[in-house]
């Protein structure tokens, strides 16, 4: 299977689940950024289909800011959404559309909905070791994790499709399936009624390595 053909088939995938669940309003893939897996996300970001979006995650290292900014001119040419980790005050600096949230602040959700009415604010969720999903006002969606066995660290086990579908049906809010998803896997996922894909490995081999 050529690398061009796995990013057709995730982005088909991703899409399928966001016009199933009805979530125009959000990116249908979501591309979650790691230090050590991923030095150089603005390479994929650039390559990124119209419309999807980037989750940086800088963990507050001192060259956050710079690959933030980075991060922010390349999604902006390529029409892709770009929201900061945790940290709202460098998501303000560098013009992000939003932040994406650890699940123990989700608290703070109502607060910068009140300072950035028009930001995407997701959140992580881990249904294993919490089934109740997090219901702060102020979310756009939930970050279901991991759908399957993910390629990073993760103390919980997978969800598998059937997994994932039962944690869909508990939330009042949209969510997102990350971990382990592959092109093969996600088109699993697409009776699940997650509104898209999150992913890290999967994104970076499919859009990472192509040639333009």
């Amino acid at each position: 299977m050529s690398l061009d053909s796995e990013a057709d088939r995730l982005w088909r995938a991703a899409r399928a689940l966001s016009e199933a669940a009805v979530t125009p309003h959000l990116p249908p893939l979501l591309f979650f950024t790691d230090p050590d897996r991923t030095p150089e996300p603005w390479i994929v970001a650039a390559r990124l289909p119209v419309g999807a979006g980037v989750v940086y995650r800088g963990f507050g290292r001192p060259e956050a800011e710079a690959e933030a900014g980075r991060l922010r001119a390349v999604t902006r040419c390529a029409e892709v959404r770009l929201l900061i980790g945790k940290d709202a005050d460098l998501a303000a600096a560098v013009e992000a559309d939003g932040v994406h949230l650890p699940g123990s602040d989700t608290d703070r959700a109502s607060d910068i909905r009140h300072r950035h009415p028009d930001w995407l604010i997701t959140a992580a969720w881990h249904p294993a070791r919490d089934p109740s999903p997090p219901n702060a006002k102020g979310l756009d969606a939930l970050i279901a994790s991991p759908a399957f066995m993910p390629g990073g660290r993760s103390s919980a086990p997978p969800l598998g499709a059937v997994g994932l579908a039962t944690a869909v049906a508990a939330s009042q809010l949209p969510v997102y399936a990350l971990g382990g998803i592959t092109a093969r896997r996600a088109g699993d996922l697409v009776q699940s009624g997650a509104c898209g894909i999150a992913a890290v490995d999967a994104i970076v081999s499919a859009w990472g390595a192509i040639r333009t």
